[in-house]
């Protein structure tokens, strides 16, 4: 009993061919250097690495997805549209809506699996940075300040600045994948906040 990479095909109409090589067993093949366990392992071991690459390359279509419509968010708000007369930025607009559905028709789903005590730690930190939403309709700059403080708790690196030690505690109770996310939302909040800082000082 042998493992032997098998190449699977997927072909979608209009694409290019896309083959991953992944291995089988093969019955016929004896092998006196490793028992019938061992080979089984084996073959697990190359299948969890496929698995986790697969994982990196959802969520990897999902940033590159996320990174689209923030730039079509972009677009939408751009001062370039007050020059344009009401009917070009209607035509611009109901473009930019077009691909922003179209894009939104791509769904993607990644689940991580969490024990009670990171199920908790992510609830508060979700509730933490809801708070910051909340708090930039009273006061921007406090909620700004507050935004790089879990920020600067995100960094496993020596940082300048203030750090929120309980954030800190909470994400360090959180999931590898799941502080990942909280790093990526603060800093698109963050993005945000900035942003609207620019139009305050334009106005």
């Amino acid at each position: 009993m042998d493992v032997d990479p098998c190449q699977t095909e997927f072909t979608a109409p209009g694409c290019s061919q896309l083959a991953i090589n992944l291995p089988t067993i093969d019955e016929n093949l004896a092998s006196e250097s490793k028992t019938p366990k061992q080979r089984l392992i084996e073959l697990l071991d190359i299948l969890e690495g496929h698995v986790e690459k697969l994982r990196k390359d959802a969520i990897k279509l999902e940033d590159d997805r996320d990174a689209l419509l923030a730039s079509l968010d972009s677009v939408k708000n751009a001062n370039l549209l007050a020059e344009l007369s009401e009917n070009d930025r209607d035509d611009v607009l109901h473009f930019a809506d077009r691909i922003v559905n179209r894009c939104l028709t791509v769904e993607l789903q990644i689940n991580t699996q969490r024990d009670r005590p990171q199920e908790e730690a992510l609830h508060q930190i979700n509730h933490l940075i809801d708070g910051l939403v909340v708090g930039m309709k009273i006061d921007a700059e406090v909620m700004r300040s507050k935004c790089i403080a879990y920020l600067n708790s995100c960094s496993s690196h020596n940082v300048q600045g203030i750090l929120d030690k309980n954030f800190e505690s909470l994400l360090l109770g959180c999931t590898v994948d799941d502080q990942k996310r909280v790093k990526k939302r603060l800093q698109g909040l963050h993005d945000y906040i900035n942003k609207l800082n620019v139009i305050s000082d334009d106005e």
